[in-house]
């Protein structure tokens, strides 16, 4: 009950989330404009994100978070399929790396859920450093020209503050299970709320600015590592492990890293590579045209 229950909750809020991401983006506009198509995407991550609350509500952060990885994987092939193509080869074998990669981390981690609750003091300590953090992220994606790297770096900027989400949204679901009628009166709900719409911010941001396979791989890559560095630190969550076990899952983890990242280059060089098919195939039917338009002329009397 304490593993896979939450395991399966993670997944499909992995699925539900990539979704929702997928129909937001192809809705927003280049300015990141909020359509009604949006909406949808919206309500849909909505869910996957109270089917990830539920998760981390019943299990812990180490367990809940890399399995959310797997959220690039949805996305991906979701894209492909709205695209009319198929997933190449390589997509394959990177899915499937990334697939065992982290369930890898999971059977040889088994993550040790904790009850400790975060003190004030450090918790404020380490909002304030990571706020501090992305507020510089930001400035430096305002200033920069290159809209794939501001896309880079909103993005960066929102799976960080989705990770600081996922710390509040664990605290808020222990306080709901322990007193359902008072759990309004902690302030962490209110916290979360502004986390929540900040990072949202960042995300369409990040999705104006740029094409998905740039922002959601970033995303889907920082937020597990701020998630479970945080879970660490502030609720004392731990893995059964000894250091070189250790080592061996933080390799783990960068190869799940790396397939994120490949999988997200293999979609960019195809999305770069059609328009310029469409544009090589209207220039062929342009020359085909002005061929066509000649010979008609020869022929007139």
């Amino acid at each position: 009950m304490h593993t896979w229950v939450p395991a399966l909750f993670a997944v499909l809020s992995a699925a539900l989330i990539a979704t929702g991401t997928v129909l937001r983006q192809r809705a927003s506009s280049r300015n990141g404009a909020i359509t009604a198509g949006w909406w949808i995407g919206a309500i849909i991550a909505i869910v996957g994100f109270a089917f990830q609350a539920w998760a981390l509500g019943l299990g812990s952060i180490l367990l809940v978070q890399p399995l959310v990885v797997l959220a690039v994987l949805f996305a991906l092939p979701l894209e492909a399929r709205i695209d009319k193509r198929r997933p190449s080869r390589a997509d394959w074998i990177w899915g499937a790396v990334l697939v065992g990669s982290v369930v890898a981390f999971l059977v040889i981690a088994r993550p040790v859920s904790s009850e400790r609750r975060a003190a004030p003091v450090l918790f404020a300590a380490t909002v304030t450093v990571v706020v501090i953090a992305l507020l510089v992220l930001v400035v430096l994606a305002e200033r920069c020209r290159n809209a794939h790297y501001r896309s880079l770096l909103y993005g960066i900027a929102a799976g960080a503050l989705f990770g600081v989400a996922a710390l509040l949204i664990k605290s808020v679901a222990m306080h709901f299970m322990e007193d359902p009628v008072t759990f309004m009166a902690h302030p962490d709900i209110y916290l979360l709320a502004i986390v929540l719409a900040l990072a949202v911010v960042a995300q369409q941001r990040s999705f104006g600015c740029g094409d998905i396979q740039t922002s959601f791989p970033a995303m889907n890559v920082v937020e597990p590592a701020v998630s479970m560095g945080l879970a660490v630190v502030l609720l004392g969550e731990n893995l059964r492990v000894g250091v070189g076990t250790s080592i061996l899952l933080l390799l783990i983890l960068l190869v799940a890293a790396v397939a994120v990242v490949k999988l997200a280059q293999h979609s960019a060089i195809r999305g770069e590579a059609q328009p310029r098919d469409d544009a090589d195939r209207r220039a062929v039917e342009e020359v085909v045209d002005l061929g066509q338009s000649s010979a008609m002329t020869d022929l007139r009397p």
